[in-house]
């Protein structure tokens, strides 16, 4: 193959990566003390478990179980199997039929593969707007749990974990890296293929939304949009998680968007046991997760993200897995990297392309090579795979059973699509940072047209999201205005996601008034063309500032400096504290504890402040 031309990489990433390193000095040197210890303990080797204990390991394995109970030196790899499959959500649905698989090519590779544990996947896309959603973001941190759990018996050399959706990956990773010491390797089941275009999709919600159409022709057209296993074909969470799992070399190169039933798909997850087997812990060669994941890892994602205009719902997860590993990354890191990296993709909502047509067009592969050229990568970071992440900007091709790789495109297929760094898209990244006397917020401007970068206008104040549908259906909205939905964070009732506005809002915009949302909620990782100041920090029930925004203070909403600001003397009002909140029923109130010692966006919404999940 080809070598890669790299440019030295770029003094700001230089910069920032820095300044991560020396702030998470500590925090890292005490996590890797933490997983040399499970390394070293006589405990994370089955050799040392009991003979009672080990029978329970083995009584279920049928053939395998010799190869369990040996106490050889030549002892065979034990790979872990962490699943997140069930059959509600299509992007998972692929999994069923994957330990069956992987047993196989384990005992090919001359080892042995366990299922060890499943970890819950809700769908957000099923929960918008409902009471399950307020569990949506603290069920990351219940997959961490149940994650660590899984790998809890200590007799395993490697792990496996298959997940995709919103929550999930993010929390298997967090969940992993509290076992650190063991080689992990994602993964994933593929998209679907393409339905109902997107953007047509977005015009019939829109439909509905005014009234237009009936729920029977929306049905219709979110079916056709949603019609087969794998996951959902636009660029929200989901995809962009798949696309972080091979920039941080998690994956096996180029497997994020291959078909699930497909037989490359089926080649690359055997290709991925195999590597597994050739990484584990006993290895000559291995790979544990806690030292693979490092500070350019993690500034890798955020680059990722930017080139890519990716789910803002990462401004969230990515503090939340670097704390995992003893990493302190912030959204000043976001901010400034933003400044340096173009936006090489257009992928809806971002542009008409689905991720198949993304994939198609060059993929992650051309967005790694590129990014690596230009010197906006950094490919020294560890990679399951290959010396480096600098030898991970290859895609596989089928050669019988088997998979050879080759370069990834140098060109881009289609430059609606995808285009190198040298014409981007955009100068810089989709995400942006805002602050002011409001507090902290993070936005996406990817897909917002540039005359809204900048929205000043009169605050239309709400506690929660069903309020401003009924202010929309009677009218009320229909002006310049900037809507305000607040109580909305972590510790007030989770940080739902309030996606089902976007319709809503962005038909005001059609409609040809000024709007914009500010919130210390979440919106959707697939929010699109109306300006949204998401995850504002501090929240509302902390005492944040958006507390004491009142109905008809003006709003400044300012993408280009930065600036989130209200035109009030805040600091002469008294501090909200009589939110109502529904905190039972529905699973609400096994949260209660989680919704108490929650953290701010800032630092992932959960209970993954730094060292509290980490230590």
């Amino acid at each position: 193959m080809k070598p890669l031309q790299k440019k030295p990489l770029h003094k700001k990433i230089q910069q920032v990566l820095e300044r991560v390193r020396k702030r998470s000095a500590a925090s890292r040197s005490a996590y890797l003390a933490d997983i040399q210890v499970m390394h070293t303990a006589p405990d994370s080797d089955r050799r040392s478990v009991s003979c009672s204990n080990m029978a329970h390991v083995a009584a279920a394995a049928g053939q395998d179980q010799d190869e369990l109970l040996s106490q050889s030196e030549a002892l065979k790899p034990n790979i872990a199997i962490i699943t997140a499959y069930n059959d509600m959500l299509s992007a998972h649905q692929p999994f069923e039929n994957y330990p069956a698989l992987i047993r196989a090519a384990a005992r090919e590779a001359g080892a042995t593969a366990q299922v060890a544990g499943g970890v819950p996947a809700m769908c957000d896309g099923v929960t918008q707007g409902r009471p399950g959603m307020e569990l949506s973001l603290f069920s990351r941190d219940i997959i961490a749990m149940s994650t660590a759990v899984g790998l809890s018996h200590n007799v395993y050399d490697a792990a496996l974990c298959l997940g995709v959706c919103d929550k999930i990956v993010p929390g298997l990773v967090m969940g992993a890296l509290s076992f650190g010491h063991l080689p992990v390797i994602f993964v994933p089941a593929g998209p679907m293929e393409s339905g109902l275009p997107n953007a047509e999709k977005a015009q019939i919600r829109k439909a509905f939304a005014r009234g237009e159409i009936g729920r029977d022709e929306l049905l219709k057209a979110e079916s056709a949009a949603y019609h087969a296993a794998g996951t959902c074909t636009f660029y929200g969470t989901a995809n962009s998680n798949q696309m972080l799992m091979e920039i941080m070399g998690l994956h096996l190169p180029g497997s994020a968007f291959v078909h699930p039933h497909s037989d490359l798909r089926h080649a690359m997850t055997a290709k991925a046991v195999h590597q597994a087997v050739a990484i584990h812990r006993r290895s000559d060669q291995p790979r544990p997760l806690g030292q693979l994941l490092d500070e350019r890892s993690f500034i890798n994602a955020i680059i990722g993200l930017h080139a890519t205009g990716g789910s803002t719902n990462h401004t969230l997860h990515l503090p939340a897995m670097a704390a995992a590993a003893g990493i302190d990354l912030r959204w000043e890191d976001f901010a400034d990297l933003s400044d340096i990296i173009p936006l090489l993709a257009r992928v809806y909502p971002n542009g008409k392309a689905d991720v198949n047509q993304f994939h198609a067009a060059g993929g992650i592969g051309f967005v790694m090579r590129n990014l690596l050229e230009e010197g906006l990568l950094d490919g020294s970071a560890a990679s399951i795979y290959g010396e480096s992440l600098a030898d991970c900007a290859i895609e596989p091709i089928l050669a019988g059973n088997d998979i050879d790789w080759r370069t990834a495109p140098e060109v881009s297929a289609d430059e609606e699509i995808l285009r190198p760094a040298s014409r981007p898209h955009a100068k810089t990244g989709g995400l942006k940072m805002l602050s002011g006397n409001i507090g902290r917020a993070v936005i996406k401007i990817s897909a917002v047209e540039e005359s809204r970068h900048i929205i000043k206008a009169p605050a239309v104040v709400f506690e929660n999201e069903a309020g401003v549908k009924q202010a929309f259906a009677e009218g009320m909205l229909d002006k310049d205005c900037i809507v305000v939905v607040r109580a909305q964070g972590p510790r007030a009732c989770g940080m739902p996601e309030l996606h089902s506005l976007t319709p809503l809002l962005s038909t005001l915009q059609d409609k040809g008034f000024k709007v914009a949302l500010v919130t210390d909620g979440r919106m959707s990782g697939a929010s699109g063309n109306v300006p949204a100041a998401i995850h504002l920090c501090p929240e509302a029930v902390a005492g944040g500032p958006i507390g004491q925004i009142a109905q008809g203070d003006i709003i400044t909403l300012d993408a280009v400096t930065g600036e989130l600001s209200v035109d009030a003397d805040l600091s002469a009002r008294p501090v909200k504290t009589d939110f109502v909140l529904n905190n039972s029923g529905f699973g609400r109130s096994l949260m209660s504890a989680m919704r108490n010692s929650a953290g701010d966006a800032e630092q992932g919404g959960g209970l993954t402040v730094l060292g509290q999940i980490s230590s």
